[in-house]
């Protein structure tokens, strides 16, 4: 054959090697006909090596330098195979290496990263150490039949209407009651929170200090009375990041030395009993929210206080919150009798940042229970620009009224 149809078998077929092979004759003697020389590659190509040979030349140049990262480029140039010689067996360098033990198996790395997965929920986890056992740390009993349960939910410290605030207290006040429950998200803290705060108008500190002056208007309102603080999403949101070093949690700590959580809730200064089961470890906010409906508080056996208004499925009488509006669901239960499960409003000024707060409702209520009976009778309290509160009237204060 001529030099013109032995080019026109390369190109037909592709390479070299494959015309050779089909022409019958060797491939250094097409090559020395045309006069092409071998690429570097060709050169270095190993037909005959197995898996084995490629993984022992692998660990040979990974072992001239033992400090060196190993990348695909420093192995073609100083190694002595082609890169077509250990992809047929490997596919990807990276598998190579895994292969060789240059670096973890894929199984060995999935362990490691679960192992950092929980090694970085660790602070967290001693969160919960810190939060629990004060359900019942400042019990109140009281042997009275008929006993009030006065309750409010969303109060979101300086986010709270000052009507509302006052409207509150002062019901505190006149009807003594035996039990306040401040059913979750009394703090608002969007400083931890999703929405983008300018750092430079964050008040950590101050939205601390504001609810404790709340508690302690209610412990000075009613001194004899039992104050239940249950865990909302807001006060999850702040317990979780004491564990992490965020720029807003070092205003925290620069500025409350030697805090502990009972003491960042007031709860010793003010014999608040907190309601927090949740495991702040919790990893998807799918989990989070799980964790959360564990914080709910059932009293005199017949009315419970849940962040969530799922808990109106577990069958008593009882509030929630979260929403900011006010829902009633009647439903009958053959222990409770015809009863409700109230979605109380907020304490949270409806003029808000980032939220619709214009359709929200603003309100609290009074839980009266004949603890003989286990009945349940709901006086819910809305807050306008007026309220009407056990025969008394309020009517919001001009200073009051921007916050409408």
């Amino acid at each position: 054959m001529d030099i013109r149809e032995l080019k026109k078998a390369v190109k037909e077929h592709g390479s070299v090697r494959a015309a050779a092979r089909e022409l019958g004759m060797p491939e250094s003697t097409l090559r020395g006909k045309l006069k092409i020389p071998l690429s570097e590659n060709e050169r270095k190509f190993r037909d005959d090596w197995t898996a084995e040979d490629c993984i022992a030349e692998l660990q040979r140049i990974a072992k001239l330098d033992e400090d060196k990262v190993i990348s695909r480029n420093y192995f073609r140039v100083h190694s002595d195979i082609s890169e077509s010689t250990w992809s047929k067996h490997f596919g990807t360098f990276l598998e190579f290496k895994r292969q060789a033990g240059i670096i973890l198996s894929r199984h060995a790395h999935q362990l490691e990263r679960h192992i950092a997965k929980h090694a970085s929920k660790d602070a967290q986890r001693q969160m919960n150490i810190e939060k629990s056992g004060w359900e019942d740390a400042y019990l109140r009993p009281s042997s009275r039949r008929f006993q009030t349960v006065l309750v409010a939910s969303d109060i979101h410290d300086i986010e709270c209407d000052p009507f509302w605030r006052r409207c509150f207290i002062d019901t505190a006040k006149r009807v003594q009651p035996e039990k306040v429950v401040i059913n979750g998200d009394a703090l608002d803290l969007p400083e931890f929170g999703k929405y983008g705060v300018d750092p430079r108008e964050w008040n950590v500190v101050g939205r601390i200090k504001w609810l404790h002056e709340f508690l302690g208007d209610i412990r000075s309102a009613c001194p004899d009375t039992e104050i239940v603080y249950i865990e909302g999403n807001h006060e999850a949101r702040l317990i979780r990041h004491l564990g992490e070093a965020t720029p807003a949690l070092k205003v925290v700590l620069s500025d409350l030395h030697g805090f502990t959580v009972p003491k960042l809730l007031g709860l010793d200064a003010y014999q608040v009993n907190y309601i927090a089961r949740m495991d702040l470890a919790a990893f998807s906010e799918r989990d989070l929210k799980k964790e959360l409906s564990k914080n709910y508080h059932i009293m005199y056996d017949c009315l419970m206080a849940h962040h969530f208004p799922e808990g109106r499925e577990m069958g008593y009488p009882g509030f929630s919150g979260h929403h900011h509006k006010h829902i009633v669901w009647p439903f009958y239960s053959p222990t409770f009798g015809s009863t409700e499960w109230h979605q109380l409003g907020c304490g949270h000024a409806r003029a808000a940042t980032y939220c619709a707060g214009e359709k929200w409702a603003l309100g609290f209520m009074l839980c009266h229970v004949d603890t003989q009976k286990k009945h349940t009778q709901f006086e819910y309290v809305e807050l306008r620009d007026f309220a009407m509160i056990g025969g008394r009237f309020y009517e919001r204060a001009e200073s009051e009224l921007l916050a409408a």
